[in-house]
């Protein structure tokens, strides 16, 4: 099968596909201000920082609907190898029970969308549910008595 037939969207009850497995398209909100039309940075694997109950649950129903937080955004928030500990650091400080979870980003097709956030660097969004068959990796993030995490050796 060509990668080019793998990527391709199929359309599925209403529903959006993509990858080698899929990716659930949600209704996308309006954000055009903020999507980049820049080239995305050369990166195939993003990460996404999640509670380990939630991904669990994520593995029983074949995809991740995304936290609190990403609900209320409207797309699944990602980082890069290079942006983990700065995520970490402001949104999971003093958190335990954590999983990094390593993704294929060229499986997810163009639900992956790049976009300027903190600091105006470009941060991986997903718009739509994360198949659990993109995922290459489940690392755990260990908390330390300080409330930061020991952060490991990511690929990019």
């Amino acid at each position: 099968m060509h990668s080019d037939q793998m990527n391709a969207a199929l359309e599925v009850a209403g529903v959006r596909r993509y990858g080698l497995r899929g990716i659930r398209q949600s209704s996308e909100k309006s954000r055009t201000n903020s999507i980049t039309h820049e080239s995305p940075p050369a990166v195939s694997t993003i990460y996404k920082i999640c509670p380990a109950s939630a991904w669990r649950e994520a593995e029983r129903q074949g995809a991740f609907r995304g936290s609190a937080d990403d609900k209320r955004d409207g797309f699944i928030h990602f980082s890069t190898a290079s942006q983990v500990a700065g995520t970490v650091a402001k949104h999971f400080a003093g958190q335990t029970g954590l999983f990094l979870v390593a993704v294929d980003a060229e499986a997810l097709g163009p639900a992956l969308k790049w976009e300027r956030s903190r600091g105006g660097e470009l941060f991986p969004h997903l718009y739509g549910e994360l198949d659990t068959g993109a995922v290459t990796d489940i690392l755990d993030l260990r908390a330390r008595s300080d409330g930061s995490h020991d952060i490991p050796e990511l690929a990019s």
